[in-house]
């Protein structure tokens, strides 16, 4: 892992699913119609749609940032790469499940893509599990290009940031998310993040999962395969230099969130999506909010890792 500094960890108020339960509902309520917030067994993740190499989110659950924007913007720091299997180990979780969002490793696919991380790590007598997707800009005709990270690499490495959920990957009851028809300002992640930092104001809290749009259209965006070459110091300037597409349902969302920084200089949320159908990318929001449903599946942190935190840092870029 190139030029680590030390670790920080905090420990995070995780409250009883009930109690968080009754908490989202009341919440989403104000951004969506109709909302369902439940309490159920995690579904087999290794079946349709998600196709996870673990089967459930639960066991010794925790949230890591690893590197940051700062190592993208202004101008790339290209030999900042992590590898999977390492970050477990600093996570104190060797052979942890991990999916969240990240930097490709622009090093091992020649270019800059958007990573859509989910892999079963390595642990004694078990090789790593990389099913993960990344998206690029096809150079053919500048359309979103997804592709699976194993049909060009076998490892489990990620370049420049990474937000990152990791458990044991067990079965277990987490939270269910149903939304419908979107009434408020906010997306689904960011609804979720701001009811958590509403209710809990004092405290830190972080969920972690995986979500479908299940029907309608989402804003995304990619990166473009080559780094800027000239610095990027506002936001406009990052949101020109990103190529933005509108993507169709059925979406599978990977996403990490955190209602309050404990002081670690955290990106507060970020969500990456795929599909089977071959687009995929970093998620804003619905862009079809009175026919878009949702259905998620979320579970509280105990722990956030502060990895290669940054030593200059800054606010741009991290939407």
């Amino acid at each position: 892992m190139a030029g680590t500094s030390k670790t920080e960890k905090v420990q995070l108020h995780a409250p009883g699913l009930e109690e968080l339960r009754g908490v989202l509902q009341a919440g989403l309520e104000k951004n969506f119609a109709e909302v369902q917030v439940s309490v159920v067994e995690c579904p087999d993740l290794t079946k349709e749609p998600f196709h996870f190499p673990a089967k459930g989110l639960c066991g010794n659950p925790r949230v890591t940032d690893v590197g940051g924007v700062p190592y993208l913007i202004p101008l790339v720091k290209k030999d900042k790469e992590y590898d999977m299997n390492t970050i477990s180990k600093e996570l104190e979780l060797p052979g942890a499940f991990i999916l969240g969002a990240a930097g490709a490793a622009s090093r091992i696919l020649g270019m800059n893509a958007e990573l859509m991380p989910v892999c079963l790590t390595e642990a004694e007598g078990r090789p790593a599990v990389n099913s993960s997707y990344f998206s690029s800009i096809n150079p053919a005709d500048g359309q979103c290009l997804q592709e699976k990270y194993s049909d060009k690499y076998s490892g489990c490495n990620f370049g420049l940031l990474g937000n990152l959920y990791a458990c044991e990957g067990k079965p277990g009851e987490v939270i269910e998310v149903r939304a419908k028809k979107r009434t408020g300002d906010l997306s689904l992640v960011t609804s979720l993040r701001t009811t958590l930092e509403g209710h809990y104001p004092e405290k830190s809290l972080a969920l972690g999962g995986s979500f479908i749009i299940q029907r309608g259209k989402a804003k995304i965006h990619i990166m473009p395969r080559e780094f800027s070459a000239c610095p990027l110091n506002t936001d406009d300037e990052v949101n020109n230099w990103l190529k933005h597409f509108e993507v169709s349902a059925p979406l599978i969302c990977q996403s990490v969130l955190v209602s309050r920084d404990p002081g670690l200089d955290l990106r507060v949320e970020h969500t990456h999506c795929f599909s089977h159908h071959g687009e995929g990318g970093h998620y804003y929001i619905d862009t079809t909010p009175d026919s878009v449903e949702y259905l998620g599946y979320f579970f509280p942190a105990e722990f956030v890792y502060r990895i290669d935190r940054p030593t200059e840092t800054h606010t741009v870029g991290r939407d």
